[in-house]
């Protein structure tokens, strides 16, 4: 995902996250004087991959456009604990006034990133794509979404409305496997289809009907390679995606049965924000 089709997306969350946080304005911040200067210096406590800094400009560019923003890192970068990340020059009561909110979007989207990484790391030696989920921070997609590729990983659709994913119940409304894709494909010619099947005889009924995508919902691993075997040979050769019982333990001997993705919820749904901590020191 690209940075610069996020333009709105990220505008809207920072004006969010500071309505949320600042209301009609910070109390506490007040007290301090309102000529008085500061300089801020921001850390992370721990190794991380960086990302969320559009997100951090766009808090100061709208909380005060005054506020001087020196990066050190940029989105991407792999860094050590102690680091340094940014520092900030400008009114106290404006760095302290964005302070949580920048923090918040940074160490959310770089412990995505991290998460990210090390899932990445574990099948560098294989073929496999990791990818991730709709089971995303509600409000936060897009923002997760770019952290999923800044760490290594790669995007499911976005949502409902880009790629189809046929699952169980939308089955038994529509019939069966080969109804729910013909249907599909004349709703929506050209957008990719998917279906998520629980056996290898409802995959060859998704293969009959030249589903695009198909998941393979719980399979063991031996199973994925008998559907990998069958795939390969078969006259309509689909991409297939394994899911289900997903973690960093099972992750290596899934993508070794040769699927070519991985979708894992836990990429953006349990990931752990970064600690980074800010250091503001007054000006004379």
């Amino acid at each position: 995902m690209e940075l610069s089709s996020l333009t709105e997306e990220i505008s809207s969350n920072v004006r969010a996250a500071l309505q949320e946080d600042i209301g009609d304005g910070d109390i506490t911040a007040a007290l301090i004087p309102a000529n008085q200067q500061a300089t801020a210096k921001v850390i992370t406590r721990e190794d991380c991959v960086i990302c969320g800094t559009a997100w951090v400009n766009e808090v100061f560019r709208q909380l005060d456009p005054s506020v001087e923003l020196e990066w050190h890192v940029q989105d991407g970068d792999k860094v050590s604990a102690d680091s340094l990340l940014y520092t900030l020059r400008g009114s106290a009561r404006s760095l302290l006034s964005g302070e949580r909110a920048a923090l918040n979007f940074l160490q959310l989207l770089s412990g995505t990133a991290s998460s990210c990484l090390s899932y990445a790391q574990l099948v560098e030696h294989t073929q496999v794509r990791i990818l991730d989920t709709r089971k995303t921070i509600p409000g936060l997609r897009m923002a997760q979404k770019y952290a999923v590729s800044q760490g290594g990983c790669h995007n499911h659709r976005i949502g409902l409305f880009d790629a189809y994913l046929i699952k169980e119940n939308h089955i038994a409304a529509c019939g069966g496997i080969a109804q729910a894709i013909s249907q599909a494909k004349i709703n929506q010619p050209g957008k990719p289809v998917e279906v998520e099947v629980e056996s290898i005889a409802e995959m060859m009924q998704a293969l009959e009907a030249r589903a695009d995508i198909i998941m393979l919902d719980n399979f063991d691993n031996d199973t994925l390679r008998e559907a990998v075997s069958i795939n390969g040979s078969h006259a309509h050769k689909a991409k297939l995606e394994a899911s289900g019982n997903v973690n960093q333990n099972t992750l290596v001997g899934i993508a070794e049965t040769g699927v070519d993705f991985i979708s894992i919820g836990a990429l953006t749904k349990d990931c752990k924000a970064v600690d980074l901590s800010m250091r503001l020191t007054m000006s004379e």
